[in-house]
């Protein structure tokens, strides 16, 4: 059994997320995206982005939570970044406010493939919804490739359902399909005195 928490990023966590960025695309989406974006990909770049994701968030319900392994050392091996809904959420021809302001996006969920199937994914989500039930989000949203069969099938698996919406992203002249998923984020349970 793994042991393991989720936490928030903290800055000097950047670069760990960045390799664990690369890491995951270059093998998850090895048949979606072309190679030769994949390999060229900048993890010092990335890293700088990731910096300022944790330090100058746009706002307190903009976060980047951690995933850790915990052995005889502690590895970083998953990050989960979220936010309020913004443009980058909605599909083609979306209204601006169709999602409203009780509705949480999700730009990024990845675990590095080798530390895959030990809960890490699982925590990362439920520590997300406890943050987005505390921030009054009612709803959530995540854009997955429509290829990306792992994502889909771990985020309908806890209760993710596809909500319609679809849109094909220009990677170097190539268009990679997406679908959108959405849940209810459930209402905090009250304790009974049974």
């Amino acid at each position: 059994m793994a042991l393991g928490y989720v936490r928030p990023a903290r800055p000097e966590d950047a670069g760990e997320i960045a390799r664990i960025q690369l890491a995951t695309w270059r093998v998850a989406y090895r048949r979606i995206l072309p190679r030769h974006v994949l390999d060229n990909l900048d993890e010092a770049f990335l890293a700088r982005r990731w910096s300022a994701a944790v330090l100058e968030p746009p706002s307190g319900a903009h976060r980047v939570l951690v995933a850790v392994e915990q052995a005889e050392q502690s590895y970083l091996v998953g990050f989960a970044a979220s936010g309020p809904a913004d443009g980058e959420a909605l599909a083609p021809g979306e209204p601006a406010d169709a999602l409203g302001p009780d509705v949480a996006a999700v730009t990024d969920l990845l675990v590095e493939p080798r530390w895959g199937r030990r809960g890490h994914g699982s925590r990362l989500l439920a520590a997300a919804v406890d943050l987005w039930r505390e921030d009054g989000m009612s709803r959530a949203v995540a854009w997955a490739f429509e290829g990306d069969e792992a994502t889909r099938k771990f985020l309908t698996s806890t209760g993710w359902e596809p909500d319609g919406a679809a849109r094909a992203l220009d990677v170097d002249d190539m268009l990679v399909p997406q679908v959108r998923l959405h849940v209810g984020v459930p209402a905090e349970k009250v304790p009974t005195d049974e």
